[in-house]
């Protein structure tokens, strides 16, 4: 009677109480890290009727979930690779296995051809019917057509169907396949020797009883083009399947024609021979054709032994690459290709690029005759320690060839105008926009740092900054929008008119306003139409989307803004629907369907649902004034169930700056270098990211100058623990760590992943990733040195931490990977072994193979167990776990962890 008496008691409660009858939100752990499921993919149909989002754990099986324009879920599909919708009311999806069953069967060693294959799923969204294609090994569909080509089994079937399956077509022994953009022409190549015989084919699904000849041949094909309508289609070919590296030809196909031969494989010795490894593709109307040619491919010489010849790399003082650079591009270089334009109305081939000219642009318009080329071959060597590339800008004409240098030694992206009226390029020496007349060659300056501030006003390294951008071209090349920090300017090319703030308010609002192109195939702004905009409130740090009417300068009008985060919407091709997310630190980026007018919002997606069984975070935005006078921001992020009467444990976490990302959610993830902001949090703990900035030769006193005070600022408020504060940070922010760390007792605790601590070393290493040195970085860039290590050696020791290692008093914890290609690895080791030759606690991680920050997830969740682990015992007295005790000596390392 007593325990019936307390079950109705609890039922009681829980029925007055529904929130008593769930489960207290606790403490996230890695493992539920691993498990949150992001959104990565998101997709509208065209009629804008139905809405595809793929949901996925950072490890495990993707869900993908269909919905309609009520909002409503009409069908899911798991586990998932991706999805596609058609041109009408269909969507593809591709099935797999779940990654349970396929690490189980590589656990039994199964072979690659014994595995499961992936299974093609075609979805009709009107009557909600799904069919289930077994053994897919790959897919295509047409943009504009209802029908699917896929190839299945093992033995290279090619199905092409309609996709209501009223007609389905089977091709043999079928390799490469692709559609036409328009008008859904499928091209393949066959091997078939019974109902066809081996060559390439066009095929129209639907239309075609048979498909038509292109080209027959058992030879090798390569680079398979067709145009935007199917009209005319292109390929290489060789018949000499053991020589394709110098025995292939360019043909041409029209209407579906027999294709014609009209590239030779070898020219003269200058052209060299076609390359397989070169693009081949229409120019958008199909007026020119472009391909690649290389030079004649080099044989070894086979009468030597490999063991009587010499393995040597010789570096020379005055060669303009970087010979480490040239040895990381080696596999890449030695299938280089030079661009060639063939004009199909006639003339002769004009080649684009070079051994001597090693870049060229064309615009959209075919219509347009005149390109632009560039080289930066002069100037290789000083990009060494300038950092920024030179180069020499020639106008080219693509029916004649024939070329006009216009601008020598610019360090500047030279583009064209949609119509090729005009070259422009912002100048970062002077911070000024130019544009230069293709037709008479007249070169305008549109702006000067007097009259439009063009540049990064926020910018703080030694090198020159860089332009807010331009929104575009407006119709016929009239104007060119260019942005300052808020506005939308209109600028005549010429220079003809004075130039006008088209949205009028973004400065006095502190609001940067941005243009957002909905159509993919836009080529220029008409300003006869309302525009969209999304715009960024520099003092709310909140987002919105924008009307703007660009026909006469007024303000936006706001359809959508708030404090919170927007990204960029998602258009469907033939209506106004859109999708988007919407965001801040404690709301989940869940999708939301509406309209070009924002009036109504339907949210898809509940991805919210997750943070129910944990206490989450708050994020605020503060201010502080730094040690050297300058207002800063930042923002703390605190617990849920936070009590201004307690004392926090206090996680800093910093790189540069970060107050901007105020309403980023953060998705929850085992992150590869930095705390997870939502499981500290979760675990009890306050985190602060505080903004930096830098005076030029002095990063690591600017770096100290705004940390400390703003972490004193957040300690003076009375709720952090001050013997409970640890900092992470990494590779720049590893380098700010261990900089702290010689000059502050404050911290109980600091993990530095990839940092330098020996800015001479580190001036003469190599970033491994790309092969390029590293003291562009000291004398312009990130390390805002300013200047080498023989004109300014002091600074160099002064902002080294490996030098006042001695007065560190704070236990380390050091990331520092043996393949990082960005940070020598062994900036690691020297801080390693000298806090060790010091006796001061330290540790190191090595996560072997890997590069600047672990890749492979097994990785990633270790670094946070040990992370938290570290932390947990400085900052919570934890017992401390026998990897920190003891360490894992080497021949344990492959059966203990130690956790």
């Amino acid at each position: 009677m007593k325990a019936l008496k307390t079950f109705i008691l609890a039922a009681i409660i829980a029925a007055a109480c529904p929130a008593a009858a769930r489960q207290a939100p606790g403490a996230m752990t890695v493992e539920d890290l691993v498990a949150w499921k992001r959104i990565t993919a998101k997709a509208i149909s065209d009629d804008g009727n139905w809405i595809s989002v793929r949901m996925e754990p950072w490890k495990g099986d993707a869900v993908v979930r269909v919905y309609d324009r009520k909002g409503e879920e009409i069908a899911a599909f798991e586990p998932v690779k991706n999805s596609e919708f058609s041109a009408t009311h269909y969507l593809l999806v591709t099935k797999t296995a779940t990654v349970e069953a396929l690490e189980q069967l590589k656990l039994k060693k199964t072979k690659p051809k014994d595995m499961p294959m992936d299974q093609l799923i075609i979805y009709n969204l009107k009557d909600r019917t799904a069919e289930t294609v077994d053994s897919i090994v790959s897919y295509r569909l047409p943009e504009s057509a209802d029908c699917v080509a896929y190839l299945r089994g093992r033995d290279s079937v090619l199905h092409v169907r309609t996709l209501d399956d009223s007609r389905t077509t089977v091709f043999r022994d079928a390799s490469q396949y692709l559609f036409s953009k328009e008008n859904g022409v499928l091209y393949f190549v066959s091997k078939d020797t019974v109902d066809l015989n081996p060559g390439l084919y066009a095929f129209r699904p639907g239309k075609d009883a048979v498909p038509q000849a292109l080209f027959e041949g058992d030879g090798v094909f390569r680079q398979l083009a067709a145009d935007e309508t199917g009209a005319h289609f292109a390929f290489l070919y060789g018949a000499d399947k053991k020589a394709t590296d110098m025995d292939m030809d360019l043909y041409l196909s029209e209407k579906n024609g027999p294709a014609v031969k009209i590239v030779a494989r070898a020219g003269d010795e200058e052209w060299g021979v076609i390359s397989e490894n070169g693009p081949v593709r229409f120019s958008k109307n199909a007026r020119r054709l472009f391909y690649g040619m290389a030079p004649r491919p080099r044989q070894k010489d086979t009468t030597q032994l490999a063991e009587n010849r010499p393995d040597v790399h010789v570096w020379t003082w005055n060669e303009g690459v970087q010979y480490t650079v040239q040895d990381y591009n080696r596999a890449a270089d030695l299938k280089k290709t030079y661009a060639v334009a063939y004009n199909l109305a006639g003339g002769a081939p004009v080649p684009l690029t070079s051994p001597d000219i090693t870049a060229y642009q064309t615009v959209v318009d075919d219509e347009v005759t005149k390109a632009l080329m560039s080289t930066s071959k002069p100037y290789e060597l000083e990009r060494m320690w300038e950092g920024v590339g030179r180069e020499d800008v020639y106008l080219v004409d693509l029916l004649t060839g024939e070329t006009e240098l216009i601008k020598r030694g610019l360090a500047a992206r030279v583009r064209l105008s949609p119509k090729g009226k005009y070259a422009f390029w912002y100048s970062p020496q002077d911070s000024s926009w130019y544009t230069l007349s293709v037709a008479d060659r007249r070169e305008y300056r549109l702006t000067t740092p007097s009259d439009f501030v063009a540049w990064d006003e926020d910018h703080d390294t030694p090198g020159d900054p860089q332009a807010y951008g331009s929104a575009g071209w407006t119709d016929g090349d009239e104007y060119i929008l260019l942005y300052d920090r808020f506005d939308v300017w209109r600028f005549s090319p010429e220079a003809a008119s004075a130039p006008v703030s088209l949205t009028r308010n973004g400065r006095a609002t502190q609001t940067a306003y941005r243009y957002v192109p909905l159509d993919s195939d836009e080529t220029s702004v008409d300003m006869r139409k309302p525009r969209l905009l999304t715009g960024f409130n520099h003092a709310t740090k909140g987002y919105g989307y924008y009307s703007a009417d660009f026909s006469k300068p007024s303000a936006p009008v706001a359809l959508l803004a708030g404090d919170y985060r927007l990204t960029m919407p998602v258009k469907a091709k033939k209506s106004d629907a859109l999708i988007y997310t919407k965001e801040s630190f404690a709301t989940y980026p869940d999708v939301h369907l509406s309209d070009l007018t924002f009036k109504r919002s339907v949210r898809l997606t509940h991805g919210g649902a997750q943070q129910d069984a944990f206490t989450w975070g708050t994020a605020e935005l503060t201010s502080w004034t730094s040690l050297d006078g300058r207002r800063l921001e930042g923002v703390i992020y605190k617990p849920a169930d936070f009590d201004p009467n307690r004392k926090y444990p206090l996680i800093v976490n910093f790189y540069e700056r970060n107050a901007d990302t105020y309403h980023s959610y953060r998705m929850p993830e085992p992150n590869r270098s930095t705390v997870d902001y939502h499981f500290y949090n979760s675990n009890g703990y306050v985190v602060f990211n505080p903004d930096i900035v830098y005076d030029d030769g002095y990063p690591g006193e600017s770096c100290f100058n705004a940390v400390m005070s703003g972490v004193t600022a957040l300690v003076a408020r009375g709720y952090i623990d001050p013997d409970a504060i640890g900092a992470q940070g990494h590779s720049w922010g590893g380098y700010q760590d261990a900089y702290l760390a010689t000059r502050t007792r404050l911290f109980a605790a600091i993990e530095s992943g990839a940092p330098v601590v020996n800015m001479f070393s580190a001036y003469g290493g190599i970033r491994w990733g790309s092969g390029m040195n590293r003291s562009f970085q000291y004398e312009h860039g990130q390390s805002r040195i300013g200047k080498s290590i023989w004109e300014s050696p002091l600074r160099y020791v002064e902002n080294s931490p490996l030098f006042d290692m001695d007065k560190v008093q704070t236990p380390i914890l050091i990331m520092a990977n043996d393949k990082d290609g960005h940070v020598p690895w062994y900036q690691g080791i020297e801080f390693f072994v000298a806090l060790k030759r010091l006796q001061k606690p330290a540790w190191l991680l090595n996560y072997t193979g890997e590069p600047h920050w672990p890749t492979r997830m097994a990785n990633k969740v270790d670094f946070q167990k040990r992370m938290f682990q570290f932390f947990e015992h400085y900052l919570r007295h934890k017992p401390m776990p026998r990897w920190m005790r003891d360490g894992i000596p080497a021949v344990d390392r492959d059966f203990e962890l130690g956790y």
